[in-house]
């Protein structure tokens, strides 16, 4: 139950320090989405599939980059909440790319 504990704390913290980023990027996702929401004819079904390829890029490359970003490595990594703390993270990031590819996907494919 610790590691969990630790798990939590440490992804708050993060949020804490990158608030200013977290915060352009909900403005930034609004604004998306009220610009495909308005626009007739969006595709947003069509823009799905772009937009979870580049959630998936995203995420793969904050995998191999983010232990980098804090002074550590991959090798580094030798405790599975290590590991969990990593792969949540990276998921996140993935989900944050693909929440702001999906408007703008929706955009390029309308009718």
């Amino acid at each position: 139950m610790y590691e969990i504990w630790l798990m939590l704390n440490i992804v708050w913290e993060n949020a804490l320090l990158l608030w200013p980023v977290l915060l352009g990027a909900a403005v930034l996702w609004a604004v998306a989405m009220a610009l495909a929401w308005r626009r007739p004819g969006r595709a947003w079904r069509a823009g799905l599939p772009h937009a979870l390829a580049a959630g998936v890029v995203v995420a793969v490359l904050a995998t191999l980059l983010m232990p980098g970003w804090v002074g550590s490595s991959l090798s580094d990594m030798g405790y599975w909440v290590d590991w969990a703390i990593l792969l949540t993270l990276a998921a996140g990031c993935g989900a944050a790319a693909a929440a702001l590819a999906w408007p703008l996907a929706a955009l390029r494919h309308a009718r």
